[in-house]
């Protein structure tokens, strides 16, 4: 005679082979307490420095000039861009144009250097995640200290192209700092989102060089803000970087205190892209372990 057993019976009974019993339940997704979640992203960044430099390193390490590579690229790019301007406008610009042209190009490529690596951040730390806990949110902020690594030797360059244009040098210079504070924070927020969004959909970081050339035409890299502003009208507050890289231009070229359309708008976008994408990325970063 066979005895079944009900599903009930089956789902209660002890394992046959140990006397312990496992209970799966369903995972959900969900904010950790932020206090903790906040010690544990302190108590880590020894681990976030360093995977910050070896990024570098290995980035730097198979080319011949090495680390002066660095300074050399954004150089020789901004010098490309000169020309090509140059050649589409017949030779003619405005005044103290080049560092103007630098200053923009070394800050958009900060932010878009970020958003680029830390797009796959997180795919690409796969095995790290899988077999270690710690906080997710790491692994982005790595791509963007690594993009600020990358973004301070293009600072000397600037300074030297600074001098040598005659541009002022005064105490209104200082107002750079919380410039790049809010760079930072915009291009942090921006690589948690794209860096979430990868994990969901594996398209978006082959979409994003297309759409970081095109958002370089958008923003006032290529032209001052204000000629920018003539062309796109109010289309411009949609730019986040229109009041980024437009203050950042106010204080470095034109050497005057950004207005408060500049300050606020800056402030509001990075801290509030900051804030959003952090939130996105810890609320689903449970998830990705399943993802991957």
């Amino acid at each position: 005679m066979s005895i079944s057993a009900t599903p009930s019976d089956a789902a209660t009974r002890p394992d046959d082979y140990s006397p312990e019993r496992h209970v799966y339940e369903p995972h959900r997704a969900g904010m950790p307490k932020f206090g903790p979640y906040v010690r544990q992203l302190w108590h880590r960044r020894s681990f976030l420095w360093e995977l910050s430099r070896s990024n570098l390193r290995t980035a730097n390490q198979n080319t011949a000039l090495g680390q002066l590579w660095l300074v050399l690229n954004p150089l020789l790019l901004g010098a490309v861009y000169f020309l090509l301007v140059n050649i589409l406008r017949g030779g003619e610009h405005p005044d103290n144009f080049f560092p103007h042209l630098l200053a923009g190009l070394f800050a958009y490529y900060f932010v878009s250097g970020s958003m680029t690596a830390g797009a796959r951040s997180v795919t690409s730390g796969g095995r790290l995640i899988l077999n270690t806990a710690f906080p997710r949110l790491l692994l982005p902020l790595s791509s963007t200290l690594t993009a600020f690594l990358r973004f301070l030797p293009t600072l000397v360059v600037y300074a030297v192209v600074h001098v040598v244009n005659g541009v002022d040098v005064g105490p209104h210079l200082l107002l750079a700092v919380p410039m790049i504070v809010e760079l930072a924070l915009f291009a942090a927020g921006a690589a948690f989102l794209v860096a979430t969004l990868h994990v969901y959909f594996r398209d978006t970081a082959a979409f994003l060089p297309y759409f970081v050339r095109i958002w370089l035409y958008l923003s006032p890299v290529l032209y001052f803000p204000e000629q920018m502003y003539d062309r796109l009208g109010a289309l411009s507050y949609v730019n986040p970087l229109y009041f980024l890289l437009g203050g950042w231009t106010e204080v470095l070229v034109e050497g005057t205190i950004p207005s408060a359309t500049m300050l606020l708008g800056g402030a509001a976008w990075s801290v509030g892209l900051f804030v959003i994408g952090a939130t996105f990325l810890v609320s689903r970063e449970r998830e990705f372990a399943v993802r991957l």
